[in-house]
């Protein structure tokens, strides 16, 4: 009788061991749990620590509420000004109804993830280039709101959205270089030309306090001097006033012209010796033409009329010495 007690005893606490066993469950602390009994939902969310269903009636899911960190797939998409860009982006969420995600949605994450990508291709469209670069926390904005708000009903609530990158083509990238490199010329320019505007009312003021002191220009042409000579250059340049340079051309009197040297004149070749007459120019035409015989007449003219001997001219003298006759026309 002791022993059937004894065994009966030993089976029951093995059973409850088994049944214990069975149905207990651990839920973490960061995850809560949905009892179903008999495919219906208990009421209730069981909370972190041991907890207890009852076996092959009862079945426990367990829902994550640590916030899921979920990639978007790079979408491609044209924006509002007709560029072709290609956009990633990352959605922070998190279950707070864990009911609802087991309940209302097969497949939350599933779900995030097709909305956060058709939510990201509509936010490309209705932007422009320029927002995708310069503004993007107000598409953050409008795209977490764009995804948020069918989230609520699965117990799913989005935390944040962050657009990571923005692809842009090559063609794209070398036009905003060019367009990049001109705004800095245009404002280096601007710089420059305001520096200049700057230093050349500077240099009146300056021009102005030298004018009343003269001797202020001459200090400060030294001071360039010296500045120059401490380089160790060759050569130095030095400004002369062009004033001064007229001043003693007008100082200087101009030299007269020298007279004619007689004797160099005698020296030159080919001048004719002094005391000899020159030579005019007809006679000089005839001295230089073919002597003609006496009565002859010149081909294709007149018979020439005899030569009359000019008392004012002195008579020529020949090669041999004789002077030639009045009759006879000058060699």
């Amino acid at each position: 009788m002791v022993e059937e007690l004894l065994a009966a005893g030993i089976a029951a606490g093995v059973g409850a061991v088994v049944y214990l066993g069975a149905a207990a469950r651990v839920v973490k602390q960061y995850e809560r749990g949905v009892v179903f009994r008999l495919g219906r939902l208990r009421a209730g969310i069981r909370g972190p620590g041991l907890t207890t269903i009852v076996p092959f009636v009862d079945r426990l899911k367990k829902v994550n509420l640590q916030i899921v960190t979920m990639p978007v797939p790079a979408q491609e998409g044209i924006t509002r000004d007709n560029v072709t860009v290609r956009v990633d982006a990352v959605v922070y969420f998190k279950v707070v109804d864990a009911a609802n995600a087991i309940i209302a949605v097969e497949d939350y994450r599933f779900a995030v993830s097709q909305m956060a990508q058709t939510s990201l291709r509509s936010i490309i469209g209705k932007s422009d280039l320029d927002d995708l670069l310069s503004n993007r926390e107000m598409l953050n904005q409008g795209l977490e709101l764009m995804i948020d708000s069918p989230a609520v009903g699965w117990g799913v609530q989005i935390d944040r959205v962050e657009i990571k990158d923005v692809s842009l083509p090559e063609t794209m990238k070398r036009s905003m270089a060019r367009q990049a490199e001109a705004d800095r010329e245009r404002r280096a320019r601007v710089i420059n030309a305001d520096a200049e505007l700057q230093a050349s009312k500077k240099l009146a003021e300056a021009a102005e306090v030298m004018s009343d002191q003269p001797a202020a220009l001459q200090l400060r042409l030294l001071q360039t001097v010296v500045a120059v000579a401490a380089e160790k250059n060759s050569t130095l340049v030095l400004p002369f006033p062009v004033e001064l340079l007229r001043f003693l051309e007008r100082a200087t009197p101009s030299d007269p012209a020298p007279p004619p040297n007689p004797a160099a004149a005698a020296q030159a070749p080919g001048a004719p010796a002094p005391g000899t007459p020159a030579l005019g120019a007809a006679q000089a035409a005839g001295a230089a033409a073919p002597p003609v015989a006496p009565g002859a007449t010149p081909s294709g003219g007149t018979p020439p009329a005899p030569a009359v001997p000019d008392p004012a001219r002195p008579a020529l003298p020949t090669v041999n010495g004789s002077t030639p006759a009045p009759d006879d026309p000058p060699a």
